[in-house]
């Protein structure tokens, strides 16, 4: 199965790849196929299950849903706009979707928060129907947001099986495994990168990838120079401030002393980390990598490279990103990138896992040293809870994603200290962090039902 670069990193809103921009993405999917149907809907009315009922409030998926409702995707998203579609449901009740005729929508009575159990297929489920004048249901469909804004239908969900997964690949390096790209590799003499591009040139020029690719550092960077400039409180009622920019400040004001202490980089790399987190929690647009939770974890390790790491060339950023890409591939497809699914394990664990591979590749790593900085990046990550206090993507999510930048830089010097040889495949870390997941308690999935979220203060 492939996955595109383009699908791991995607651009979007936060807070949350799987509870805002998942959400958006239904809605806009829901009117595409009622714009295709003979029905003549009246109304619209959305039930939310799961995770996304637990901690929907705190990750806008309330929002969302309306906004995507209203036709605006996460790509296109412009905040004034959206706020203003916002406050004219609240005033009048109805959605005014492009190509459908103006729809009934009351969020108080028509976006229903179930906390009973979730849907089978996943843990953020959601129901939307189209209504008729008389309320009855004219047209409904059930979908799911698997992690990373990937949203999949029932029936989609239920066709991904094992022969779908074995089904002739298209691709010229159709790698199901870390064991594969490294055969590949060898048989091939590529780098990871290299295969990796082939695979995306089957769709897309390389001018559109190089481009696509520009695209994505580009917007990673500016969320970045975003969190870096601006202070102030999060939204969400917990009064968190910002502190990306207080410390980048601190930390200019010691550069070229020459008296700061070695391990002052780590300082560097959760300021990178934490600003692009904080402008999630805001609300800004991201860029997934491999989800707006985790977010910060991939720009942060491009951003310490670039800046602290002599030689280092913005040219090989796009070697960077398409190894970080075919990592998350193997991840998503073998595990998940789902905090509702497998804990934050999924997501932050992924990003570093991501970032020390791509970080080991553009610092001459060989596929070997790449997959083993990726393997001990996401080793010690496994078993990490979800546990967002107040449902919101802040505490502990926002320092946990410098704490993943450090490790993810940690594994790939570790990785090019050695020759490649190493005891625990990154095959077997995927799989462990899989069964993992499924052996963890919902609790601990997003829902804010254990861990920090019960035993601190959220008011």
């Amino acid at each position: 199965m492939f996955l595109s670069v383009f699908d791991i990193f995607k651009i979007g809103v936060g807070p949350s790849s799987s509870h805002t921009m998942g959400p958006m993405v239904a809605g806009a999917r829901f009117l595409e196929a009622l714009r295709g149907s003979p029905f003549s809907a009246q109304g619209l009315r959305v039930r939310l299950h799961g995770s996304l009922a637990f901690t929907g409030k705190g990750h806008a998926t309330d929002r969302a849903t309306i906004l995507g409702l209203a036709g605006v995707e996460p790509e296109d998203y412009d905040h004034d706009a959206a706020e203003a579609i916002l406050a004219a449901n609240v005033r009048d009740g109805i959605l005014k979707p492009p190509g459908l005729p103006p729809l009934a929508f009351a969020p108080e009575s028509d976006l229903i928060f179930d906390y009973g159990p979730a849907l089978p297929g996943h843990a953020n489920g959601m129901v939307i129907e189209a209504l008729d004048a008389q309320r009855d249901v004219l047209m409904h469909e059930v979908y799911y947001s698997i992690g990373g804004g990937f949203v999949r239908t029932e029936a989609e969900l239920a066709a991904v099986d094992d022969a779908a997964r074995d089904a002739p690949s298209p691709v010229p390096y159709p790698f199901k495994s870390a064991d594969e790209m490294l055969t590949m590799a060898h048989g091939s003499g590529l780098s990871i990168a290299q295969m990796k591009r082939r695979n995306e040139a089957r769709f897309r020029s390389h001018e559109d990838i190089d481009a696509g690719l520009a695209r994505i550092w580009a917007t990673m960077r500016d969320c970045m120079e975003r969190g870096l400039s601006t202070e102030g409180e999060l939204p969400g009622g917990l009064r968190v401030k910002r502190r990306a920019k207080a410390i980048h400040d601190s930390l200019r004001e010691d550069w070229g002393r020459n008296l700061a202490p070695p391990h002052q980089i780590n300082d560097w790399i959760s300021a990178y980390a934490m600003a692009v987190n904080e402008e999630n929690a805001a609300g800004g647009q991201v860029v997934t990598a491999p989800t707006n939770g985790a977010a910060g974890v991939v720009p942060a390790v491009i951003r310490y490279w670039l800046d602290h790491v002599p030689q280092a060339r913005s040219e090989q950023i796009p070697d960077f990103l398409l190894t970080a890409a075919a990592v998350g591939g193997l991840i998503k497809t073998n595990a998940s990138i789902s905090g509702a699914e497998c804990g934050c394990q999924a997501e932050v664990g992924s990003a570093a896992a991501m970032a020390a591979a791509g970080l080991a590749a553009v610092l001459g790593g060989s596929p070997e040293q790449i997959e083993n900085a990726a393997e001990i990046a996401l080793e010690h990550h496994l078993g990490m809870t979800c546990d967002p206090v107040k449902g919101l993507v802040q505490v502990p999510c926002i320092e946990r994603n410098g704490l993943g930048a450090i490790k993810a830089v940690s594994a790939a010097s570790l990785a090019l200290r050695g020759d490649g040889t190493h005891f625990v495949p990154l095959d077997a870390a995927i799989e462990t962090m899989r069964q993992t997941g499924r052996d963890m308690h919902e609790h601990y999935k997003e829902t804010s039902l254990g861990g920090l979220a019960v035993n601190v203060p959220n008011c």
